[in-house]
């Protein structure tokens, strides 16, 4: 049976770093969750570091401006860690080539601005582009991937490759779930188009991750990091093949399979979930706190 823990606290390894998940963890799109907050700070002042590791595909400073406005402080996080960073990072390397069609929102176009090592790319219509970025989409209020498919049937038909700056497949705004990035690349992906894919559960992002641990003097060694998410395909799965011990947070965007108690799932539907899925995870808990 899966460990249900009630606190961070209760977890016995003396973890010296965490790699925590934002939506779902630490805020739900509105605002941010107080009793998450207080326990990553109680774990900063054991001597901890935090980092904030998000499938966001934006720069990390953007990612920060975000949670700032959701009220989470910045005293219960040392470093950000972002799918966006990472999809820069490709971006500027050439991984689509220098003609750029950006599928995703506007407020995403900074993702293109100041790229690492001087990197430059062209925004330019599909017709004239030698790959895609895809980074959500265009009214994530409104549209479902299925209004994308005539983009993903010429797309296909070029044999352009797609960069998923986002791999989550839908996220939690409140009560309202909406579909990302990963849920367009999916789809390309099923009527056999090129997919990169950056970000949790993938291992570039993870690189990165221990890249900021490493800049605010946290412990690298795998035993001493725990991974915390309620993503069993993207925190859960990535944490675990990094070698990292998991927390499960179960509230999130898996909730309605463990019941209708968000703060009591039920153990045997979890233990069902978890072998559904092929994985297992140290401990789970309803909320993070």
């Amino acid at each position: 049976m899966t460990r249900i823990v009630q606190s961070l606290a209760e977890m016995s390894q003396p973890y010296r770093s965490i790699l925590c998940d934002l939506w779902g963890c630490l805020h739900n799109g509105h605002a941010a969750f107080p009793e998450a907050v207080a326990a990553l700070r109680a774990f900063k002042a054991g001597g901890g570091k935090v980092v904030l590791l998000t499938n966001g595909p934006r720069p990390w400073t953007l990612v920060q401006e975000q949670i700032d406005a959701l009220g989470v402080p910045r005293d219960c996080y040392d470093a950000i860690a972002s799918s966006g960073d990472t999809a820069r990072e490709a971006i500027a390397n050439g991984a689509v080539g220098q003609k750029v069609y950006h599928l995703g929102p506007d407020r995403c176009a900074p993702l293109f601005e100041d790229l690492p090592g001087g990197g430059a790319v062209e925004l330019v219509p599909l017709n004239q582009a030698s790959g895609i970025v895809c980074t959500g989409l265009f009214d994530d209020s409104a549209e479902t991937p299925e209004d994308y498919r005539a983009i993903l049937l010429e797309a296909r038909t070029r044999g352009l490759k797609l960069l998923c700056a986002n791999p989550d497949l839908v996220v939690d705004r409140g009560e309202t779930r909406i579909y990302c990035a990963g849920a367009i690349a999916k789809a390309y992906e099923d009527q056999g188009g090129e997919v990169l894919w950056l970000g949790k559960p993938y291992p570039q992002i993870y690189d990165l991750a221990r890249r900021r641990l490493g800049e605010v003097g946290g412990s690298l060694q795998e035993a001493d990091i725990l991974a915390i998410g309620d993503g069993i395909a993207t925190d859960i799965q990535g944490g675990m093949q990094e070698g990292f011990d998991t927390l499960f947070v179960t509230s999130g965007i898996a909730a309605p399979a463990f019941g209708p108690d968000r703060n009591a799932p039920d153990p045997q539907d979890l233990d069902a979930f978890l072998q559904g899925h092929q994985l297992s995870v140290t401990a789970a808990i309803p909320f993070l706190r």
